[in-house]
Order: structure tokens, then sequence, then C-alpha cells
């Protein structure tokens, strides 16, 4: 049987009040608590050199540019840090026929835009048309020249873009057909112009599309502010589709005018990662532990020579002022930044490359050739102007070199980057220098700026032999002819002198501790996914 239970008795209205009153008063106590601390949001500083000229795919031009773009959106394909094949992105596989023409893309399943619209394949189709559309004068549409009929729709020669090899056969499923077989194609479809653009955003909102309130974009972050010169940020976006992969809550990308002021603010704990550091500190830098990282770039910095100004329309000269460099002293002595003595135009081993020609440092052979030219211990020469937008000391050394070897008297002119990059388009410069950054990891890239008819052909140098090699390097039938061919174009390039490369470049910059996983490759591309921030007890950085 059930045991009987005792009625309980009820507490008394007095004792009742009391205990209510006790819960009321720990209540309010626990209120009072402390407690446990919220994780900070974990946000990426990073400096950044020059003001981005366009967030625009289509119309970017710059790294700046493009370090915030791949921030907001992806392309087809990625670039692989460790430098072998682009690896997937907004596709998440493909298929390549038996003939080497036609690339089948497959779209990710639920990926969208940060407006919530889906990503489908005739938006890539649509980004591309526009990308192609003489209109919009996109200064890198030469990008997508692999493709079939694109370099003729660019040109305005194709008037139906049906004619250009892009076809949405699905919403899922994209077509790319190229004008001949090329293996090394997806580099191509990894750079930042394939990176598509909302066309229905773009169409309704024109150029205004770029501003933080208007940016759509495919990639895992959004574009919440962005005061000129002063910081750029990105904010994750939690219906990316790869969001567990996006480790970090925003980056801001913060404005600085030198590598002094951003060493100063590294040390300050107000920045991660800097772009450089200043030569002269680098001596700081180098105990166990240091913050300081080094990275060899796909990067040459070279003297484009303005072929229709004067004395520098003969290649004799040219090659006279490319021989009296001592590069091994520019490197060793004046640069001291781990940087490599550039004795021929393409970066070794870009995209496999190997060179078979070479400058060399003769001083006495330039002062022939100077001359043979009519220029004999430099009488007669007209005062030339070097510009630059930087490393003055550079400039400096290079004048110096060309008195003590050639007799020959150049004035200096350091202008704002843009000003300093108009003059020299416009033609309107003497010797310039200048930096040249392959978008792809392909020597053809790069060694297509010298083509005549190349709109980055700033030393407007028109060669039909360097033409008619290139051309002959690109119809190759291996990939090992490619090579040998483009070898051969480069010499071309070594012997006539219409640019005298200088030195390979290096990025010499500072990495907190506290940032976990980060990724660039050697010719400038980031990757910010898988990027965390280790917090110390203190909270900093």
């Amino acid at each position: 049987m059930p045991r009987s239970r005792r009625p309980r008795r009820l507490a008394s209205p007095a004792a009742w009040r009391w205990w209510t009153l006790g819960l009321a008063l720990a209540a309010a106590l626990a209120g009072c608590a402390p407690r446990p601390p919220e994780s900070a949001p974990a946000t990426l500083r990073i400096a950044q050199r020059n003001e981005p000229g366009d967030l625009d795919p289509a119309r970017a031009t710059l790294p700046d540019d493009f370090f915030i773009i791949r921030a907001l959106g992806e392309g087809l394909v990625t670039p692989d840090p460790a430098g072998g094949e682009p690896q997937p992105a907004a596709a998440e596989r493909w298929e390549v026929s038996p003939d080497g023409l036609v690339y089948t893309f497959h779209l990710r399943s639920g990926a969208r835009w940060s407006n919530g619209e889906p990503v489908t394949a005739q938006d890539f189709v649509d980004s591309y048309h526009r990308a192609l559309d003489p209109a919009t004068a996109a200064p890198k549409a030469g990008l997508f020249d692999l493709v079939r009929g694109a370099a003729a729709f660019r040109r305005g020669e194709l008037k139906d873009f049906a004619g250009v090899g892009f076809r949405a056969r699905d919403a899922a499923t994209l077509e790319v057909t190229l004008a001949r077989p090329a293996p090394h194609f997806l580099a191509y479809a990894a750079s930042g112009p394939w990176i598509p653009v909302n066309p229905r955003v773009v169409a309704r909102l024109g150029r205004d599309w770029t501003r933080p309130a208007n940016y759509v974009g495919n990639g895992p972050f959004t574009l919440t502010e962005w005061r000129p010169n002063q910081r750029i940020v990105v904010t994750k976006r939690p219906d990316y589709r790869d969001a567990a992969a996006v480790g970090l809550d925003a980056i801001h990308f913060l404005a600085f005018d030198n590598g002094d002021a951003e060493e100063r603010a590294f040390r300050a704990g107000q920045l991660d990662v800097t772009m450089a550091v200043p030569y002269t500190k680098l001596p700081g830098y180098t105990t166990p532990g240091s913050p300081l990282q080094h990275a060899d770039l796909h990067e040459t910095r070279y003297l484009a020579f303005n072929t229709t100004r004067g004395p520098l329309a003969d290649p004799r000269v040219r090659r006279a002022l490319a021989l009296a460099v001592d590069r091994a002293a520019l490197v060793n002595r004046v640069l001291q930044g781990g940087l490599t003595a550039a004795y021929h135009f393409v970066p070794p081993g870009l995209g496999g490359h190997t060179p078979t020609a070479r400058l060399r440092e003769d001083a006495a052979e330039a002062r022939r050739l100077l001359a043979a030219a009519g220029f004999p211990g430099g009488q007669g020469f007209p005062r030339l102007e070097l510009t630059g937008w930087t490393q003055t000391i550079v400039l400096e050394a290079v004048q110096a070199m060309w008195k003590k070897e050639l007799g020959l008297d150049v004035r200096i002119a350091v202008r704002e980057a843009r000003v300093h990059l108009a003059s020299l388009r416009q033609g309107t410069y003497d010797i310039g220098f200048m930096t040249a950054i392959p978008d792809v990891a392909d020597p053809a890239n790069l060694l297509a700026e010298l083509r005549s008819d190349s709109a980055a052909n700033l030393s407007q140098w028109r060669d039909p032999t360097f033409d008619t090699l290139l051309a002959a390097a690109e119809a190759a039938p291996t990939a090992a002819e490619r090579q040998s061919r483009l070898a051969t174009a480069e010499a071309r390039v070594t012997a006539e002198c219409p640019v005298a490369p200088l030195y390979f470049n290096a990025r010499n910059y500072l990495v907190s501790p506290a940032v976990q996983g980060w990724r660039e490759d050697a010719i400038w591309t980031r990757y910010y996914k898988g990027v965390t921030l280790r917090q110390t007890p203190q909270g900093e950085r």
C-alpha cells in the first residue's frame, strides 16, 4: 500500500513576504555581478598603401584594388597559394573536352549574391560580356583573349557577343570555348577580371554600384565602409556558401602613406599586417621570433625608355644605359632587402619560365655603344629626365652610375603614383621607373605588355620581330615548345632594350603573432579564408 502523506504546512504571509524579498535581492545582486567577457570581434587590420582606383573587377588595375575585390567576390577558380594549379572557387568542378577547347564549369549549388539572389551561369556570361564590351574600356580585358572571339569582340571587330565562346547551358553550368587549346587557361580564369558582378545591380546603379551601400558580391565579405584615404571596411557574410571557413568577422584596410608610418603603427599595436618595412628598419627585426616575413615576388622593377624620344629611339643608346647599371651594387648596397638583381625582364620560375639571354654589367661596352651612337663620353647627349613615384634612392643610384660611367647628366622627378603612371601611359616622359606585376603566373602575360598593340606598352616600342615571336609562342603545339618560344621572344627584348630591368622585387613585411593562417602568393594574391586571430589573455595582439 502507498504510504500516507502528512499535509504540508503553508508559510505564513509574513514569511512569504520575506522569502520573495530575498529572491528579489538575490536577483538584483546577480545583475550587479561581473559577467564573463564576450569574445571581441575578430578584426584584421591591414595596411593599404594606395587608394583603390576602382572596386569593379572589370575596371580595376592595381593589386591594391584586387586586395579588396577578392574579399568581396570570387571567380570560377582561384590561384593556388602554393603556386600549383588553380583551385575550385565559385565552380566546384569542371571538365575539359578531349580536344582541349571546351571547359565546362559546374557552379556550386546554393551560392548566393550578398543581396540574396542566386549566383547563376548567366551572371558569369553577362559579367564577361560587360568586361569585353568596348564601351566598358576594361584595362585588363586582354585576360579573356584565350576565349574564342573575345579579342575580336573587345576590339570591336566582332559585333555579336553570341560569337564569343561563353554559354550558360543551364543555371549551374557554364561552358567556355577557347580559340585554341591552352593548358594555361585556368591561370587566366583565376585572374581578378574574371570575378563576376551582379549584372542586375550594375544595370540599375551604373558606376554607383561599388559604393558601400550598393555593393553586391559573391565573396565571403561585404563592403560596409569606404572612407577615401582613411580606411575601407569589409565584414563577414553569414550567408556565404563557405562561411565556416571564414574565421574573421571583419577586415580593416587602413591607409598609410609610407613604410615608416606603418612600422610605427605596428609597434603601437594598431596594425596586424604591414605592406612593407623600410630598409633602414630591417636590422631591428633579425632576432628569433621576429614578426618579419620575407617573400620573393614575381615582380620586375625596371626602367622604361620612351623609344619615341630623341636618342632613346636608338637601341644602342638604350643598351648602353642598361649595361651601365651596376645591379649587384643596387640590390646589395643600396636597397639591402633581400632583392635579386634582374638581368632579363621575366622573373625566373614564373609559370616555369627559364631565360636564355641575359644582360650584363659592362661599363666599357656601354661607353662603346654610346660613342657608336654619336655621343662619345656623353658629349652632345640631351639632359633627360628620370621619373618615378617612389624609391628615390634607386633613382639617385642610377643617376650616379650613368654620370660616373657614361658622363651623362639626368634630372630626377618624383611624382604621386597616379600622376607618374598617367605620364607613362600618355608618353609624356623620357625614362620612367616602373614595376611589372603579372596578372597570372604566365611569362606571356608580362611579355604581352611589350607587344606593339598593347595599351601597357609604356615604352611605345614597335617591333614586328618581337610581335611575330610572341604570336609563334601562342601557337606552339606543346607546353614545352611554348616555353622555348617565349624565351626566344624575351631574348629579343634583352637585345633591343625597350626596358632595362633592375631587380626582381621581394616583400619584407610584418605580421602580428596573433594572425594565424596568413597566406599570399608571388603575384600579390591574398587568401583571407582560413585566417584567424589568436587573442592573448590580455586581449592584445
